[in-house]
């Protein structure tokens, strides 16, 4: 006697879907705007306020009571929007990293290096701060990419250019709390444009990084409701040696073309 057929199992569950990613990408970007904005304004008070030392250096009665007051509030009110808005910016960077780095293990469940709690910690751990974040985001950007060896250059950019900036920000609190007279209140003044100045070409540059991850998510999810899966194969369909598409060997995944970051 044959065995008795199995039971009808019914049809394999459709691929996870892609989750949007667009808005959480547009209220990055306004947020890295506004920082730069409000940098270049920091920028501009630094300036003033390191010639309005300049002139008690020369001369302190040339300078009266009420302008040093002025100088010392408008210079200290900016620092504080500045920290208020970098850390908004921080928090909308945040959520676009996660967003797409949920969509990315759709795409290549083994392609990542670091779990997800190393997407807030990796920033913040000594040592591996220095190079946790940029394998990150080179993971989301080898799963979200539709070639094989998608170009990495503008990644790299940006992470020297924020490793830079991050030092010129350190540097120039240091030489702003450790001024303990004119001269070095002005020169930490100085240095602070110095540090806004990297600080803007990075978050030029991580807008680049936002946009390109988020137009290759965004080509996945226009490809899905096409009809096609998010690994680029038509709904049901076979990849050539893997099994149904999504679940195969993404690129990037355990046993496959890791790239070597």
């Amino acid at each position: 006697m044959y065995p008795p057929p199995l039971p009808y199992q019914g049809y394999p569950p459709p691929p996870t879907p892609l989750r949007p990613v667009r808005g959480v990408a547009i209220f990055a970007v306004v947020a890295l705007v506004c920082d730069s904005l409000i940098g270049i304004v920091a920028a501009v008070i630094d300036l003033w306020y390191a010639s309005l030392v300049d002139h008690m250096i020369v001369d302190l009665d040339s300078v009266s009571e009420a302008e040093i007051d002025t100088g010392d509030f408008v210079y200290g009110l900016s620092g504080i929007f500045e920290t208020v808005v970098y850390l908004v910016a921080v928090v909308a960077f945040l959520v676009w990293l996660f967003r797409v780095r949920a969509n990315a293990e759709i795409l290549s469940p083994g392609g990542h290096r670091h779990s997800r709690p190393w997407l807030i910690f990796g920033w913040m751990v000594p040592i591996v701060n220095f190079w946790f974040p940029k394998q990150i985001v080179d993971d989301i950007w080898y799963a979200s990419s539709r070639v094989s060896s998608p170009p990495r250059g503008l990644f790299n950019v940006w992470w020297a250019a924020w490793l830079i900036g991050t030092w010129g920000t350190n540097v120039a609190v240091r030489l702003l709390f450790n001024s303990d007279g004119l001269e070095p209140l002005a020169a930490a003044a100085r240095f602070d444009v110095v540090s806004i100045v990297l600080m803007l070409i990075a978050a030029v540059l991580a807008i680049g990084v936002i946009r390109k991850i988020t137009e290759a998510q965004e080509e996945h999810r226009s490809a899905a409701a096409a009809g096609m899966t998010p690994g680029g194969m038509p709904s049901g369909g076979m990849a050539s040696g893997t099994p149904g598409g999504i679940g195969g060997m993404a690129p990037g995944a355990p046993g496959g073309d890791h790239p070597g970051y």
